[in-house]
């Protein structure tokens, strides 16, 4: 080896070893920045048929917007065919009316600038559960949750770096009136992270809710200086209720958040068998239709309002009824509605850690894999229930929680890509190391060790011997030391006291108004 090359070789591996371990730090990006390749189940053919089927249900059967003259009135001013509460869509509106002005991408602004999140494209977003009433873990085993569950897990959230959103309802707090609940949950959003979160969507008055605290909490940064429009800093989940049906609720929330520019995830909630056909292609064409009928109502609304095609597409056991996940049909199903979202120019979600186990095991282990790789895999942009999930959706697990945290910081790796630098070549090592030697002393390795290979927090690759002296734990009963030690570690992001107090009154008011009556 001539010495000219001596210096390059420690020069170039030095340099490159640092922007190894940037990338490596990159863990606590405010997302995931797609590298790698879709994969694709169907190709035009396929596509083009489900299409069409979409464009045939929208145009012959049509979809109920219920309880909403508004909505109705909106869609004959369209020029839709409206009888009753039955909407039927010439041929090609709805996807006109998203084409035409709903953006391929946006910003969701979070209080804390470096975590806002950019929805859509090549990005991925990881997000916890959402919407289960109980809590387990290994203490206390499966209890209705509380709103310091709902704090807890708004925390662990917080201090998970490959979790890029604080999420929205992550547990249902029953210990809190229904009627005024959404105010504590926005709030422990606002006030214990300053990721970005989700607002409530169970009336159209606690949208306004949300809208009117997330004006407060960011004040004048709420309105952009240079469009003089409203940033995005609240996303939605407004649900089809499937078979091909809004109700009164998702459209009078959708509405709110629409006029006030704020995102709506607009989601056709499917089991397949039981809310769509038993085949892949019949709930691939009926997911379609619903989707886009919401997101054209929200450009209805709002032209250029920011949304997302969503979907939760699971199947049920024909024996039964139950809701199974893991399987392939639902896999293949979300593969070909992220593949139309592409098609459309719009964000997709869906996703997530899902399984039907009641406990951290073996079981929501390889569902929750199965349904997570697949998510990362089809290209979803916003991987709702990324941590957490138990008992089809019933339950958060603290355990599980932080488990599938862990698995979401693997697959960020996988999605990143390759490192095709002089760095991740590698051939100063090779030239160094040689025939019939080993490379864990080389300079390379030396400089790269702390950042090479992806690290599991929670699996154990010790030897059997250490493993035992340690407690012969297993994996949920590592998982249950990790997150009290997040707990008791967890230190709030730093609110404005002004800012907090006027949250505190706003909330204190407009429960004061309400009766005491619970509804």
């Amino acid at each position: 080896m001539s010495e000219s090359a001596k210096p390059r070789r420690k020069r170039g591996s030095g340099r490159d070893a640092k922007r190894a371990r940037a990338a490596a730090g990159s863990a606590s990006e405010a997302y995931v920045k797609r590298g790698i390749p879709v994969f694709e189940v169907l190709g035009e053919e396929g596509l083009s048929l489900i299409e069409h089927n979409a464009d045939t249900i929208l145009e012959e059967i049509g979809i109920d917007f219920r309880d909403d003259a508004e909505a109705l009135q909106m869609w004959r001013d369209a020029g839709a065919d409206v009888q009753g509460e039955r909407v039927r869509f010439p041929r090609g509106l709805c996807r006109k009316l998203v084409t035409d002005s709903a953006p391929a991408m946006f910003t969701q602004h979070a209080r804390n600038a470096a975590r806002s999140v950019v929805i859509g494209g090549n990005n991925t977003v990881m997000v916890p559960a959402y919407g289960p009433p109980f809590v387990l873990d290994l203490d206390k085993g499966r209890r209705y949750a509380t709103i310091e569950d709902f704090q807890n897990f708004v925390k662990l959230a917080y201090m998970s770096n490959s979790l890029h959103h604080s999420g929205g309802t992550v547990c249902e707090p029953v210990d809190l009136p229904v009627n005024k609940r959404h105010f504590d949950m926005v709030y422990s959003h606002m006030k214990y992270s300053d990721k970005p979160f989700m607002g409530s969507v169970t009336a159209p008055e606690r949208a306004e809710d949300t809208v009117e605290m997330a004006k407060i909490l960011f004040g004048d940064d709420f309105i952009d200086p240079e469009t003089g429009l409203e940033k995005t800093v609240v996303v939605n989940l407004i649900n089809a209720n499937s078979p091909m049906t809004f109700d009164d609720t998702m459209l009078g929330a959708a509405k709110v958040y629409a006029r006030a520019n704020q995102g709506c995830i607009v989601s056709p909630f499917i089991l397949s068998g039981a809310m769509s056909p038993v085949t892949v292609v019949g709930t691939a064409a009926q997911i379609l239709a619903e989707a886009l009928a919401g997101m054209a109502f929200v450009q209805l609304v709002r032209p250029g309002a920011p949304v997302v095609f969503g979907t939760f597409a699971s199947s049920i056991s024909m024996q039964s009824g139950a809701p199974t996940f893991g399987s392939p049909e639902p896999t293949q199903v979300m593969n070909i509605a992220a593949s139309l979202a592409r098609r459309l120019g719009v964000p997709f979600r869906s996703g997530g850690g899902l399984c039907s186990s009641k406990l951290p095991d073996a079981q929501a282990a390889y569902e929750s894999a199965n349904t997570l790789h697949s998510a990362a895999m089809a290209g979803v942009n916003f991987m709702l229930h990324t941590a957490g999930w138990l008992e089809g959706g019933l339950a958060m697990g603290y355990e599980k929680f932080v488990m599938d945290a862990d698995q979401a910081s693997m697959l960020a790796v996988l999605m990143r890509g390759i490192d095709l630098s002089e760095n991740g070549q590698a051939l100063d090592a090779l030239r160094e190391v040689g025939p019939g030697n080993h490379f864990l002393g080389c300079t390379h390795t030396q400089a790269n060790f702390e950042s090479a290979f992806w690290r599991s927090s929670i699996a154990d690759n010790n030897s059997y011997e250490q493993w035992e002296s340690e407690g012969s734990l297993d994996a949920a009963q590592r998982a249950n030391g990790q997150w009290k030690k997040m707990l008791n570690e967890y230190v709030p992001p730093p609110l404005d006291p002004a800012t907090d107090e006027a949250l505190l009154a706003y909330m204190q008011v407009r429960k004061d108004s309400f009766p005491d009556a619970n509804y």
